[in-house]
Parts: structure tokens; C-alpha cells; sequence
């Protein structure tokens, strides 16, 4: 993987589940709603001074969110981050950087 560039579109796993699931309560609070499904689909991640997932994630039948999560490095021992998302997406939408 270049550092930098985003990697391509996957199917996310349990992993990517296991961070999506860490920030879930950033999210609600930031949003003012709880979740009753959050359930990631697909993700991207890219290289930085750590790394940054960006991660669609499914809340409801026809309603996605896509999560851009910050993992720092190992050394700096900090909690995942939820540093950006965005609301009203469909499962057809593109996952791209934002």
C-alpha cells in the first residue's frame, strides 16, 4: 500500500466491524440518536502518521453512514477516533475520501 493514497474499495471484516463498533457511541452523541443496526459493509483505508479507515456502515434497511476513523500509531497509545462522517447515503454511493 502507498502512503497516502487510499486503498481500494473491500468488503469489511471482522475488524473493520470491531473499529466501527468502537466509535459507534462517538457517533450517537454526535448525532443525538442511537443505533439499533451498525452494521459495516465496505471499507477503505489509507496510510498516514497512523491510519485512517473510512467505512460504510449500514443503520437502517436503505440508510448508510460513511465513517472516517482514526487509528493512531501504536507508540502514541490513543483510542480510536471518529474524525469525520457523513449521513444520508445509499448503498450505492461511493466510498470516497471526505
Amino acid at each position: 500500500m502507498m502512503c497516502g493514497a487510499p486503498s481500494a474499495t473491500q468488503p469489511a471484516t471482522a475488524e473493520i466491524q470491531a473499529i466501527a463498533d468502537q466509535v459507534k457511541s462517538q457517533l450517537e452523541e454526535r448525532e443525538d440518536k442511537k443505533y439499533a443496526v451498525f452494521k459495516a459493509v465496505e471499507f477503505k483505508s489509507q496510510v498516514v502518521a497512523g491510519r485512517n479507515y473510512f467505512i460504510k456502515v449500514q443503520v437502517d434497511d436503505d440508510d448508510f453512514i460513511h465513517i472516517r476513523v482514526y487509528e493512531s500509531l501504536p507508540h502514541a497509545n490513543k483510542p480510536l477516533a471518529l474524525t469525520s462522517y457523513q449521513t444520508h447515503k445509499a448503498r450505492r454511493d461511493e466510498l470516497a475520501y471526505f
